[in-house]
């Protein structure tokens, strides 16, 4: 395997590359996958869901779970979340979807409470997770 390979996921890779957005969805290497963030985006209308943080959440999950399967791993891989939020009165909703998603065993995670992303973005969670390949 090589050092390092850039894992495509669509469509997240080829809205990345539409928007010039210099990132790649996912990273593997040294037996190790990084997702980036993955907002709350509809997989086939790749619009922001709509709906309350839970609702949000889950679909961050969904398209995190997307993107390790597509590497190769699964959230039972998941070694630590970190969930950056703009609303920190919306951890317990976040911390039910977790749980739905993350039964035992449960990765580290981390809660970061954000001012925001650029305008335009239309979205207010999004989620990383590093995992064993």
């Amino acid at each position: 395997m090589p050092e390092k390979e850039i894992i495509r996921g669509s469509p997240f890779s080829e809205g990345a590359e539409r928007l010039g957005v210099p990132i790649s969805t996912a990273v593997r290497g040294s037996g190790m996958v990084f997702v980036s963030g993955m907002p709350p985006l509809d997989l086939q209308s790749v619009r922001p869901v709509q709906g309350d943080m839970g609702q949000k959440a889950t679909q961050c999950l969904e398209n995190v779970r997307k993107v390790l399967e597509t590497a190769g791993s699964s959230l039972e891989k998941v070694l630590k979340a970190t969930v950056y939020a703009t609303d920190p009165d919306q951890f317990a909703a976040i911390n039910r979807t977790y749980a739905r998603f993350f039964r035992q065993d449960f990765p580290a995670r981390t809660f970061v409470a954000v001012k925001g992303w650029p305008e335009g973005m239309g979205f207010d969670i999004e989620s990383e997770c590093p995992a064993l390949a």
